[in-house]
């Protein structure tokens, strides 16, 4: 029997061609000790869901100070969880091509070397909390905080799936949701000269490999999808609307976390008054790279 032709994208190919010159994995370190300022903000008050309250506004500066580096591990840990929660396990149904695509080597070479990428990313993460936790005094651990809402809806999806299929769906609409959206999650981050500039440099150097990544999972839902029966096409469909719904949500169980040990006066009535503010927005709200991918869905 001959072998069937295997399935290849030329965007993909080329991006598995200059992966040893683009990925941040294939470089040097930067000096990230040698980048921590002491004076700098570690993460913006603009991205506090209560930054502008009253009560917040009149806690010392240290406590602010404290407030800021717990949110800013805890925006390491939600990128570090995503990563290996929901990204890499996506990202390895494709490898093992899992829907019947018929997948050629290129394709799983590139689709390997993005799992490689989000270890190393893990990694970056991981040693700026470390270098948080040095330079602040903080006892605060990982562990200490509960898991991102994007992780706890797609560990609900999987455990409620009907068959195997349906929850390789829904693992690939997630996966797909997070590599396309996470670059305006970590270019959040980016602006403000106000921000430590390892931080800046963390998410800087993390969200040019995402920008390859975005294109890798567009290309390869497209492929999937073109394989797809009308039943699973439409169930996909539904999974991607649910995973931007849990990726763009305003998750205040973190929040309510740091407040509790930082023992923050009044939060209790602090986050009451926020969670009712109706002028509130998501924090995420860029939608167009998903918009670019449904188009796409469309003319297979």
């Amino acid at each position: 029997m001959s072998p069937q032709t295997p399935v290849e994208n030329a965007v993909v190919e080329r991006l598995r061609g200059n992966w040893s010159r683009r990925a941040a994995v294939k470089k040097a370190d930067p000096d990230w000790a040698g980048l921590f300022d002491p004076d700098k903000h570690d993460y913006p008050d603009a991205l506090i869901p209560f930054g502008r309250h009253p009560i917040y506004r009149a806690l010392s500066d240290e406590q602010r100070h404290r407030i800021r580096a717990a949110a800013w591990i805890a925006f390491n840990k939600n990128v570090m969880d995503v990563e290996q929660h929901v990204v890499n396990p996506g990202f390895a149904l494709l490898a093992r091509d899992v829907f019947d695509t018929g997948m050629g080597d290129s394709l799983a070479v590139a689709v390997t070397q993005a799992m490689v990428d989000e270890q190393y990313h893990t990694l970056m993460h991981l040693q700026a909390s470390a270098l948080t936790r040095q330079e602040r005094g903080l006892a605060l651990a990982d562990r200490d905080l509960p898991a991102p809402t994007t992780v706890r809806r797609l560990r609900a999806e999987l455990a409620a799936a009907d068959s195997e299929r349906d929850a390789a769906l829904i693992g690939l609409a997630y996966t797909t949701v997070a590599e396309i959206s996470i670059t305006s999650y970590l270019a959040l981050i980016e602006d403000g000269p106000e921000i430590q500039p390892v931080n800046r440099a963390t998410v800087a150097l993390h969200e040019r490999d995402e920008h390859c990544h975005a294109s890798i999972a567009g290309e390869m839902a497209v492929v999937v999808y073109a394989a797809l029966s009308e039943r699973d096409r439409a169930f996909f469909q539904d999974a991607l609307d649910r995973a931007m719904d849990a990726f763009s949500a305003n998750d205040m169980t973190t929040w309510e976390r740091i407040l509790d040990l930082e023992d923050v006066p009044d939060r209790d009535r602090m986050l009451r008054e926020v969670a009712a503010d109706a002028t509130r927005e998501p924090l995420l709200q860029d939608y167009s790279g998903i918009e670019k991918l449904r188009r796409s869905l469309a003319a297979c």
